[in-house]
Order: C-alpha cells, then structure tokens, then sequence
C-alpha cells in the first residue's frame, strides 16, 4: 500500500514537472539555434562568394553575430539580416530602432536573400572595404580585423567574435568547400515558426523537370576567360569593353550588357556617383593583374585610374606593384610598372 502511494505520487510528481516545462517550451520553440540557422543559409553563403568574393564564413559569421541567429527585432520585422543602415542612398522600405543613436534608420527587405544580395554588394561597392578583395578567400582573420578597421561595426570585439564563431562553427569549411557547390536559387525568407528543423522531401519526377523559380540578382563570377560578347566593341589587355554614347548610365550599362551594377562599378574601379564621358571605354569583364608593355611612363595630369582603365590592369593591383597608397597621385614622368618581375622570391 505504502509503495502504491508512493508510486503515484512519484508520477503526480513527474507530470506537475512536465506541467512546468512546457510553457518554457513554447517560449523557445519559435526561437532558431546555430546549426539551425547555418543549414538554412549556407548555400546563400556559398552564392553569394562565388558571385561576389566574399568568403562564405565571413558572411554566415556576420549574419549570425548581427541578427542573433535570425532572432533579433531587426532580423525579423526587417529580413535584415547584418544590421545594415539605410544610408543616403538607401530608397526602399526602412525599420527604426535604437542602436547607436536612439531611433536609427535601417535597410528592410521583403526577404531573407534580398539582405544577404545587399550584404555583399554594400561590401563590393564601397571604396573603404576594397582592400579586403585582396586578401584570400580563406583568410577569414584578415576579413574580420579588415571589417573592423573598415568601421563596419563600433564594437571593439568585432573582429574576435566574427573569428570565435567561424572557429566553433567551423564555418570555414566553407570557404574550401564553395568553389565545388552549384549555384543556389532562392533561400527562405522567414525563420522556422517551431524548433523542429523542416525535413526535405523528396522531388517527384514533375518537380524534377519544372522550372524552378530564381532569383533574378544572382549571377556567377565573370572572369577574363569567358566569352567576348557579342556587342563588346573590342578588347584591352584581352578584357572586353562597350564606348560610352549619349545617355548612358551606369545602371543602363549594367543592364544591356547582362551584369549587376556592383559588377560594372568594379571591373572599372568607379563609383556610381562617377560621371561618364561619351567615348569612354568601359569594360564588361574583369580587369587583369598584370599588362604589357613593362612600364609606363605618367602623364601630365594623369591619374592612376587612367592608367589602369588605359591597360586593363586592377587598380588596387596597380597601386600594389608599385608600392603605393591607395588613392596616391603618381607624379608626371614617373614610371609605373604594368608587371613585376620576381628572382627567389624578390621584386626586381
């Protein structure tokens, strides 16, 4: 009889125990964990660095540090996913909340994919990230400290924690692993509802042979070795480029010859701000690191963009070879090397 009652108040006991959790249960369950967060957007990661360069640890770091692994206010009234502030050239839908200054204005996107697209071009159109693109892609130590002194965030600790979860996640796996993945379509634009990841279900023959839906920004790296266009009116340096008539715009450029506007802004180290001039050769593919003839000699009020856009060389590339800062005019009668020779290791 004493064992019966004990019994039942041990199972009394056990479902008052179950009683208790559960509201805590319910608390958590809308709330997306690491490796969650890291199944759903890796593969946007992943796009995203064989699109732009940026590598996909960085990323994936930095949309899980900014949007506390998609749970944040701003991650989810926003789909803004890295804390991007709209900026003056910001036009679409905006979210206020306090940050830095109480009542900031931040980017709101109707998805999740449209933030992790801005991401990366607000990285690749902006002048003070550009020494980032010459770091290797597998550098993520260098992408974090660059970020941080580029003023991507205010904390002091940014670039140490960007680092602790690329290394506890092993996120840069991914940088190796992302030359190997296709190109992706679209991602989930809304976290999970519940604590249970969403299984994949297998694709009937019909799904197999429909056209699924993509999104419209996403495109692979250009390199040099890809087809001439067809409307390309000739090459420098083996890169192809268009003239500039009356009326073009750099976003009409882009358009017509079938790249993003980041992408034209970047083969010809420009800003969208820069104004064209008819008969301006503009290239469609990217420039390259090197250039006959071996030198050139400078001009009198020529800038080290002109010469760049002259010979298709990468203006960073340009300023590196010869050992100078970035933005640094180059004096009339100097010469600048278009190559460099090496002997054991050492520039000539």
């Amino acid at each position: 009889m004493i064992m019966r009652r004990f019994h039942l108040l041990l199972i009394l006991l056990c479902n008052v125990a179950v009683l208790v959790a559960q509201p805590n249960q319910k608390r958590d369950s809308g709330r997306m964990t690491p490796e969650m967060y890291i199944e759903m957007f890796k593969e946007a990661a992943i796009t995203d660095m064989l699109k732009t360069g940026v590598p996909a640890s960085i990323t994936l770091a930095q949309g899980m540090y900014e949007s506390d692994y998609g749970n944040s206010p701003l991650a989810k009234g926003a789909n803004n996913h890295f804390g991007i502030k709209c900026h003056k050239d910001w036009s679409g839908n905006t979210f206020h909340q306090d940050d830095d200054a109480p009542n900031e204005c931040f980017r709101k996107y109707e998805s999740v994919q449209e933030s992790y697209d801005d991401h990366s071009n607000f990285l690749r159109s902006r002048d003070r990230y550009r020494f980032l693109f010459e770091l290797e892609i597998t550098d993520y130590k260098g992408w974090s400290h660059g970020l941080k002194k580029a003023g991507y965030a205010t904390n002091p600790a940014y670039a140490g924690k960007l680092i602790d979860i690329i290394e506890r996640f092993r996120l840069y796996e991914y940088d190796n692993q992302g030359q190997k993945m296709p190109v992706a379509g679209t991602i989930a634009t809304t976290a999970p509802t519940n604590g249970n990841a969403v299984p994949k279900k297998e694709e009937t023959e019909h799904e197999k042979k429909s056209t699924r839906p993509v999104s419209s920004r996403p495109r692979p790296i250009l390199t040099q070795t890809d087809e001439v266009p067809a409307n390309a009116a000739g090459t420098i340096n083996g890169i192809p480029y268009v003239k500039v008539v009356k009326g073009d715009t750099w976003t009409k450029l882009a358009r017509e010859n079938n790249i993003e506007l980041w992408q034209v802004l970047e083969f010809n180290d420009a800003q969208k701000n820069d104004v064209l001039k008819e008969g301006e050769h503009i290239f469609i593919r990217p420039k390259k690191n090197k250039a006959e003839p071996f030198t050139h000699t400078v001009a009198e009020g020529e800038t080290m963009r002109d010469i760049a856009q002259q010979y298709g060389v990468r203006l960073a590339r340009l300023y590196k070879m010869n050992e100078m800062t970035f933005g640094e005019n180059p004096v009339p009668g100097k010469q600048i090397y278009l190559k460099r020779a090496m002997l054991f290791g050492v520039v000539l």
